[in-house]
């Protein structure tokens, strides 16, 4: 996260004293700013459902509700204070595992036992949800992967460690005054950049659904024969507009809001530069699929703008306007190389793994390269000096990729000896039978759209649908042709 430079008696004094009149104006700003965070929930539901096949549309809602419910009771219990936490427990330096404001109680005002965020005077309570807000993005991320084969139990399981422990303690190095941030050690001799994510967020999302992929395995008809990959398509590519839209929308919270106050008129620059990193991506996705696919793939295109999105993330707050655009367009050009390149080995529906995972990493290695000066100066993380174009020197740029390689590193190691203690236990993934049914009928005992599958005869009135199936037929189910990938 960015935050203007100050010492701590300032802040302190800033909060009780002669500043302590923004706290109503602050508090509002972080807070409408949560608020689009959380609208995102939408997008994540729009653009997952459009990806399924139609028997699996239902299960979408659900999940999103749930991945809602299961983070804010475990960040609202230890997850924030392990995010941003002060003091040291058990031995344990803060540097490595904060431990003030279990269950929102903390000692000290609110800058001394958050002080990452203390430049703000925003409540408490604001700044939670507005990180609640990221902790559920990021948990959002891992499922889309896994749609269509994943049991419902397995999610939830995963969910309350990952919202508790993983994601938390990995955010908390990367940009909650962590080790990785704050550097001074041999290993990080200067502290890594993440202004809103890239790293933070968006990575570890991704590397916690490519633990699960890897354990998981493909949907069904996926792979043929011969090892090549079938496209399986979504049955609505404008709900995953829609789902892209909202996105895009909920990102002017998550990255100007990460400025944490209305006071820092910089939130207008970030706006400008979020937007002109979403239309590289654009940009750069339509020219890659162009090239690769000889055609305007409709959901390349919406994953260069997410692609895009993530990757300026983390720069948000570092670049000038310039570098907008080429670090968004240079991401569209990896999450098209990269959903290709992935699809070949691991069934990703959603093409996470490569929007969020590959650009996330891009973003973070950009604040190495553009890292202006007078922003990292400005923001008080990193080399003063800027990134690799300003200074000549690779300081910046080896701190980031360090961050990087850790961040992954730790998260997938956590992820998946999570999964893999699911799989040895109440099991992974559904049955083969199930699959073919689909998780609406299976996991809810309804689908999302039951005209589409239920026959006419089961209806209570001429609501029309398909006819009877074959007798063999599970309930519910669509009956394939021979050869064929059902919808």
């Amino acid at each position: 996260m960015g935050f203007v430079l100050a010492t701590a008696d300032d802040l302190v004094q800033a909060v009780d004293g002669k500043l302590g009149e923004t706290v109503p104006t602050n508090t509002m700003f972080v807070f409408v700013a949560a608020v689009l965070v959380l609208f995102m929930q939408a997008g994540f539901a729009m653009l997952e459902i459009g990806f399924s096949r139609a028997k699996n549309a239902g299960t979408g809602v659900a999940k999103i509700l749930t991945n809602l419910s299961i983070a804010a009771i475990c960040y609202w219990a230890v997850g924030f204070a392990f995010a941003f936490g002060s003091a040291d427990v058990l031995g344990i330096s803060s540097s490595i595992l904060g431990s003030n404001g279990f269950f929102l109680q903390f000692s000290g005002n609110g800058a001394e036992a958050f002080p990452v965020m203390g430049v703000s005077d925003a409540t408490v309570e604001a700044k939670w949800l507005f990180q609640f807000a990221f902790c559920a993005v990021s948990l959002a991320i891992v499922w889309g992967s896994t749609l269509e084969r994943i049991k419902y139990s397995a999610y939830v399981i995963y969910a309350i460690v990952f919202a508790a422990v993983i994601y938390p303690i990995g955010s908390h190095w990367v940009f909650g005054g962590g080790w990785l941030q704050a550097g001074d050690t041999p290993l990080m001799p200067t502290g890594m950049q993440d202004f809103a994510g890239s790293t933070a967020v968006h990575l570890i999302g991704a590397t916690g659904a490519f633990a699960a992929l890897l354990l998981l395995g493909p949907r069904r008809g996926k792979y043929g024969p011969d090892g090549k990959p079938r496209a399986i398509p979504g049955h609505s590519m404008p709900l995953v507009g829609l789902g892209t839209i909202i996105l895009f929308v909920g990102w002017f919270g998550f990255n100007p809001g990460s400025t944490l106050g209305i006071g820092d008129t910089r939130l207008a620059e970030v706006g400008v530069v979020t937007l002109l990193g979403c239309a590289g991506g654009i940009i750069g996705a339509f020219v890659a699929t162009q090239l690769r696919q000889k055609t305007i793939d409709i959901g390349m295109v919406a994953n260069g703008a997410i692609a895009g999105l993530v990757a300026i993330t983390a720069p948000s707050g570092y670049v000038e306007l310039w570098a907008g655009p080429i670090i968004g367009f240079v991401a569209g050009l990896i999450v098209v190389a990269g959903v290709i390149a992935i699809d070949k080995k691991i069934d990703d529906p959603v093409g996470a793994t490569s929007a969020h995972g590959l650009a996330g990493i891009w973003g973070t290695i950009a604040c190495g390269i553009f890292t202006a000066p007078r922003l990292a100066q400005y923001n008080a993380f990193g080399d003063p000096d800027g990134g690799l174009l300003y200074s000549g020197e690779f300081t910046q740029l080896i701190a980031q990729a360090v961050g990087v390689v850790v961040a992954f590193a730790f998260v997938f190691a956590m992820s998946y000896g999570t999964f893999a203690l699911i799989r040895a236990t109440i099991g992974l993934r559904v049955s083969d039978e199930d699959e073919e049914a689909g998780l609406d009928i299976v996991e809810h005992g309804m689908y999302g759209y039951p005209e589409q599958f239920i026959p006419q005869s089961d209806f209570g009135g001429p609501m029309g649908g398909p006819p009877e199936g074959p007798a063999h037929a599970p309930r519910g189910a669509a009956v394939p042709r021979p050869g064929e990938v059902t919808a």
